[in-house]
């Protein structure tokens, strides 16, 4: 039925991944099913056959999506339905579209579109991989132009040792979550989260993915070799555009070359846009095309500054390749905040603010794999003004999502273990001016914000953003990119760490690949960079400080015996309400008897505290403690202590002296000191206050002379007496008129 279906297996990582094309889909230019384990991605490829008029740019969009019945669940809330992408889908999408878009052709304008689709989930293999490799053979398969294949690997680092593609239980205890991704020749993405291993080990774990994924790539291209469609015409320049370039350089390159002898950026983005303008001018009078001119001025722009940097390795703002921006580093900033942080480097700005929060402040993350908690969130904001612009304000874009994860993924092998900081914490960087890295400026304030407010860092961390101009006569790593550096260049960088080695590197790469000798030397740069601005962070705070700050909660953890939460938690949760609505503290309690108390105030803490362990500690004879009479009757006042724990103090044990009435002695509301006598055949407290000296709370006994409570009557006291009451009443008044007497 399905004449042009086609299989290819591929022994990868020591597991079967499967391509399969022509079965589902067909109507897509490319369509492959990938399968590892029982973790199943359909992948798609569609291409526009035209180009829109007056389009200077490549149109590229990669959406991976998680299908709900792929773990077998049903979605959550209202509507059932899989709606807005996760973060976890915004960020492998990113993924997917980082190392394929630089293998499509130079002026290839056509819209194409890429969709993953998560059909299965085994819970073992991480579907990001698996849709990864299914994109690159959907593409290489559809006939558009694509210098591919490309291949993919995960490497967790265990015990010493690499390993392709580990398994969820093994991620668990790798100190090393890298993603690669490349053609058989070199690497063109890199994403990793690490225990601050050396540059080496990390270079190593990019050489092993490298090497593994090549099975994969080669499986790819057999699978072409008997599946592919006709691939579409390369997009050649004409004669009229080739004219059309030549013109522009004669027009604009010395002026374009002046423009970029300004080192402020504003300043020079005014004069670099006078020069387009002009130029466009000219073009527009002579009668040529003005929208085909204006992409062939932006390669006019990085030719004049790719080779001024080469030619006299001098960058636009006078630097040298390796001389890090001027820093300045702040905190304290904000009176209110937990953790406030203003960290400068050259034009880029990032103002960072730390708050600490409590278990409830935990975010809830559903995904395929469960419901889980996230105790540290990283959020990044990228407003207009930063670089000078009016834009659309709303709901953080896909750039925002992913420089947040890349700065989380920096600082998270630093932060102290749950169990030892109970504490949620929440950063958030406003990057208010921007030339260049402002992610890796995102790392240095959140470290300085998180430090300030108490957090114990392991170290503190610093990032740094490379750079690389590459052409046929040589290359330059530049560190510290500015803006235009990065837009015009051929590499995004990005290495953090501490002092100890590295938390998180990121590499794009915009050709075709670079060698490892090129990776190796901007590892070794970055390293010197890093050093230097942790110690211009030093300047500012250089480590965490003693304490968390003063308007933040104290977190203070108690254990209780389990069978006992309940009785915290009280019916419907009645008791853990009033104990937070009147001490106002917040409160989480965990199934194995952990409770964590937060409040601003150390008297609330420990009020809270006391209350629990009054509800959870049971009753000790001849120990004293404290109460409030919460009810009268005529044989005696009701006490409550210990929380919510209840005694009788029978009338007799209210005072030494004769009482007619209880109320004569104690009403409600009354705070008393009462000792423990014992209990009765139901387990009720019989309390005493004679026998405490109720202004100091010492035990009086031998003073006053040992008495034991009325053992004869009931569970009231003798509340019911019956025919015999009379004579049980006169009995005891006499027993009382002894035992004063006796003290007289």
């Amino acid at each position: 039925m399905f004449e042009n279906y086609f299989k290819k297996d591929i022994a990868w990582g020591g597991q079967l991944l499967t391509l399969e094309t022509g079965k589902i889909a067909r109507q897509a230019d490319g369509a492959v099913m990938a399968r590892l384990g029982d973790t199943i991605v359909l992948c798609t490829v569609v291409g526009a056959r035209s180009v829109k008029p007056g389009q200077d740019f490549f149109p590229l969009t990669v959406n991976y999506q998680e299908k709900a019945f792929a773990a077998g669940k049903i979605p959550g809330g209202f509507f059932k339905r899989e709606g807005r992408p996760s973060e976890n889908e915004t960020l492998v999408s990113r993924l997917i579209d980082r190392p394929i878009r630089p293998l499509f052709p130079d002026g290839f304008r056509n819209e194409v579109q890429v969709i993953a689709t998560v059909l299965s989930h085994d819970m073992e293999n991480d579907p990001d991989m698996v849709a990864l490799v299914g994109c690159s053979a959907a593409l290489t398969l559809s006939g558009i132009p694509f210098f591919g294949p490309v291949g993919g690997a995960r490497v967790g680092y265990v015990d010493g040792q690499y390993v392709l593609n580990p398994t969820a239980a093994q991620r668990q205890q790798s100190q090393l979550d890298l993603v690669v991704a490349g053609t058989a020749e070199g690497v063109l993405m890199v994403e990793s989260e690490a225990q601050e291993l050396s540059e080496e080990i990390m270079l190593g774990a990019v050489e092993f993915g490298h090497k593994g994924f090549q099975p994969v790539i080669q499986g790819i291209i057999e699978l072409a070799e008997v599946a592919a469609k006709e691939p579409w015409p390369l997009p050649e320049p004409s004669e009229a555009e080739k004219a059309l370039k030549a013109r522009i350089a004669e027009l604009g390159r010395d002026r374009m070359a002046e423009a970029y002898r300004e080192t402020q950026k504003l300043v020079r983005q005014g004069k670099v846009g006078e020069v387009k303008k002009a130029v466009l001018a000219q073009l527009e009078a002579e009668g040529l095309d003005v929208n085909a001119a204006k992409g062939l001025l932006k390669e006019l722009e990085a030719d004049v500054v790719r080779n001024s940097i080469l030619d006299t390795g001098l960058r636009i703002d006078g630097r040298n390749t390796r001389t890090v921006r001027p820093i300045t580093a702040e905190v304290g900033i904000l009176p209110r905040a937990h953790g406030s942080a203003l960290f400068t480097r050259g034009e880029t700005q990032a103002f960072c603010v730390a708050t600490l929060g409590t278990g409830q402040d935990e975010q809830i993350i559903d995904s395929l794999t469960g419901e889980y908690r996230e105790n540290f969130m990283l959020h990044y904001n990228f407003p207009p003004y930063s670089v000078n612009e009016t834009g659309r304000m709303g709901s953080p874009g896909r750039r925002e999502i992913g420089h947040g994860k890349l700065a989380w993924r920096a600082i998270h092998p630093v932060l102290p273990e749950k169990e030892k900081f109970p504490y949620t914490l929440r950063v958030v960087s406003e990057i208010t001016e921007s030339n260049g890295s402002s992610s890796m400026a995102t790392v240095c304030g959140t470290s300085l914000s998180l430090m300030d407010a108490g957090v114990p860092l392991k170290r503190p961390v610093a990032g740094i953003a490379m750079g690389l101009i590459k052409e046929d006569r040589g290359f330059a790593v530049l560190s510290d990119i500015l803006g235009d550096e990065d837009h015009l260049g051929d590499m995004d960088f990005k290495v953090a760490g501490t002092e100890q080695g590295v938390t998180s590197l990121q590499m794009d790469i915009k050709i075709t690949s670079i060698t490892f000798d090129i990776m190796r030397q901007a590892l070794a740069q970055a390293r010197d960079g890093r050093v230097h601005i942790l110690g211009e962070m030093a300047k500012g705070l250089s480590g965490s400080r003693g304490d968390v700050a003063v308007n933040a909660p104290r977190i203070t953890i108690i254990n209780v015996p389990k069978e006992k939460i309940r009785d915290v938690i009280g019916s419907g949760g009645k008791v853990i309400r009033e104990i937070t609505e009147n001490t106002g503290t917040k409160i989480d309690i965990e199934d194995d008897g952990t409770i964590k108390v937060a409040a601003t105030s150390t008297e609330a803490a420990q009020k809270a505290i006391d209350w629990i362990r009054g509800i959870v500690a049971e009753p000790e004879i001849g120990v004293i403690y404290n109460g409030k009479v919460v009810k009268t009757a005529d044989f005696g006042a009701f006490v409550n202590f210990l929380g919510a724990r209840d005694g009788l103090v029978h009338i007799s044990e209210l005072t030494n002296d004769r009482v007619n009435r209880t109320s004569d002695v104690v009403n409600v509301g009354d705070a008393v000191k009462v000792k423990v006598l014992g209990f009765d055949d139901r387990g009720k407290v019989k309390l005493s206050m004679r026998v405490v000296d109720q202004a100091t709370g010492a035990d009086i006994t031998e003073q006053v002379g040992a008495r034991r409570p009325r053992e004869d009557r009931g569970e009231n006291g003798g509340e019911e007496r019956g025919d015999r009451g009379p004579r049980r009443d006169r009995g005891d008044r006499r027993e009382r008129r002894d035992r004063h007497e006796t003290v007289e």
